[in-house]
């Protein structure tokens, strides 16, 4: 479920791109304690100039990180995430941290439906996992 947008104007290359998603996927695992084929990351490349901060052109290095995730995460655990994130995109990317906007809003778990079925509360995954078709539960497992 928790879905990560990586919305920027710079030329992202593969290997960057790779270690976005590798990044994002291990930080959203570790710090939300979630599984890892939960993780979804999607990148939006907007054309140069398109962007704009109070009226002004933003950095052509300037990345948006934008994930829905679901609710029920401490305040603790958000700021950890939103730090990481921050952190290691931009060491990834080679810009500077304050280039590296970062947004988590919660969802309902409720309000989630992915793979066929409505998603669990976090940290009820395991009885949620179990109730699926096996064919579904095995290809997940092998994602994790």
């Amino acid at each position: 479920m928790p879905t990560y947008v990586i919305s920027t104007a710079k030329e992202l290359t593969a290997e960057q791109r790779a270690g976005i998603v590798a990044s994002i996927t291990a930080i959203h695992a570790v710090e939300a304690t979630a599984p890892r084929y939960f993780v979804q990351v999607i990148f939006n490349r907007v054309e140069p100039g398109s962007i704009f901060i109070g009226g002004e052109p933003a950095s052509p290095d300037h990345v948006w990180v934008r994930a829905d995730i679901r609710a029920g995460r401490t305040r603790e655990q958000k700021a950890r995430m939103l730090r990481r994130i921050m952190a290691e995109t931009s060491g990834i990317l080679g810009i500077s941290d304050q280039d590296v906007w970062v947004y988590i809003s919660d969802i309902p778990a409720l309000g989630v439906l992915e793979f066929g079925h409505v998603l669990p509360e976090p940290g009820e995954e395991d009885a949620w996992l179990a109730a699926l078709p096996s064919a579904l539960r095995e290809k997940l497992r092998q994602a994790a």
